[in-house]
């Protein structure tokens, strides 16, 4: 029996599939160091567990509204200036919010300008929605403003936007995100930001958001993630941000594929909301400083341009290559004869690199880099 065609253009994730792969390597008993997962090490916040069981004791376990609890959605538009619970719908992670968007904005043969490096599933989100995506390469990591003003077609419906980066731990300046923005309103296209760690973002340095930038948000769609914040990778909450009409769309869409999110998770979302900074800084910090340690290393092996935010490395190791070798193949054989774990830049659109995650525990990332340091 054939397969739709929409299935068989699309790829796996390429970072999900590690996970079972290195949870059969440890059932193995090998000492595998993983730097691959795109996951802080830190618990979850005690107040979000406990508010979770509280909801659990209260029988919070029904159906709820589809587009998240009111409270949660009203906690959600508080943190962005002229929102209403409208504007918001939660979502299983922000990985369902983009698949969400690009089903509601995309018809068959539209175009999403897509930056590279870029997260494993942009380019097949918006090709499961029939779209098609264009990819841009960046300028040291950095938005190539008039490539992607050259990419622009009579087919172009949206450019996605993500900063702090997912590899490269880039950061985009205000001025370069304005010229986007104005783009977007000269073509009358939407623009879709990514900013699942925007909080993570280190020496003192401003993460300005597309949803600063006022005259842009009756076209604007922000996603965002408790995952990393909060340490909540597991709870599958993320939330998008939109224009009423947008956000309406997409809560239809919601209503045939899962209902609602979790219910007495979205719970424990909500008490996340009403923790102070305090713990979330902490933790920043203490990223800032697994990053500058994790730089230090890495550099000492690899061309390294220096993260800004989000927590990965994406060191150029082709100088490390055999004749027609991949990152791949690097990557492969790092784990073989290392037993650490990293992802091919081919994954994310730029071979001849790997991304790093640095938010593992401190003794590991040290360990991981003396072991790489032999092997090389």
């Amino acid at each position: 029996m054939k397969l739709a065609n929409r299935i068989q253009t699309v790829e796996g994730s390429k970072t999900a599939r590690f996970i079972p792969l290195l949870e059969d390597l440890k059932r193995q008993g090998r000492p595998v160091i993983s730097l691959a997962i795109g996951e802080p090490a830190y618990d979850t916040p005690a107040p979000v567990i406990d508010a979770t069981k509280r909801a659990l004791d209260r029988q919070e376990t029904r159906y709820s509204d589809m587009a998240g609890l009111s409270d949660l959605r009203a906690a959600l538009a508080g943190r962005f200036d002229g929102c209403r619970p409208e504007n918001i719908v939660v979502f299983n992670g922000s990985k369902q919010a983009l698949y969400a968007i690009f089903q509601t904005i995309c018809d068959p043969g539209d175009e999403v300008i897509i930056p590279l490096p870029c997260w494993v599933s942009f380019a097949e989100q918006v090709k499961l929605a029939g779209g098609e995506p264009v990819f841009v390469h960046t300028k040291d990591h950095q938005l190539n403003v008039d490539a992607i003003t050259a990419a622009v077609t009579d087919s172009t419906r949206a450019i996605l936007i993500n900063s702090p980066n997912n590899p490269t731990g880039a950061v985009y300046p205000r001025q370069d995100l304005a010229r986007i923005a104005r783009l977007a309103m000269d073509h009358n296209l939407f623009l879709v930001s990514d900013e699942a760690y925007d909080f993570f973002v280190y020496d003192n340095r401003h993460c300005t958001s597309l949803f600063d930038l006022e005259a842009v948000r009756d076209r604007l769609i922000v996603t965002r993630s408790f995952s990393k914040h909060y340490a909540m990778t597991g709870f599958r909450v993320g939330y998008a941000v939109a224009p009423v009409d947008v956000a309406a769309a997409m809560v239809r869409l919601q209503s045939h594929l899962t209902g609602n999110v979790c219910t007495f998770v979205q719970h424990g979302a909500l008490a996340a909301l009403e923790m102070d900074d305090g713990l979330l800084i902490q933790r920043r910090a203490d990223l800032q400083r697994k990053r500058d340690l994790a730089f230090e290393h890495v550099s000492g092996l690899f061309p390294c341009i220096r993260p800004q935010g989000a927590f990965y490395l994406f060191p150029d190791v082709s100088g490390h290559l055999n004749r027609g070798e991949t990152s791949g193949d690097f990557a492969a054989r790092i784990l073989e004869k290392t037993e650490v774990a990293v992802v091919p830049g081919e994954d994310f659109g730029m071979d001849g690199h790997v991304r790093i995650c640095f938010a593992a525990p401190e003794d590991q990332l040290l360990d991981a880099f003396k072991r790489i340091r032999g092997a090389l």
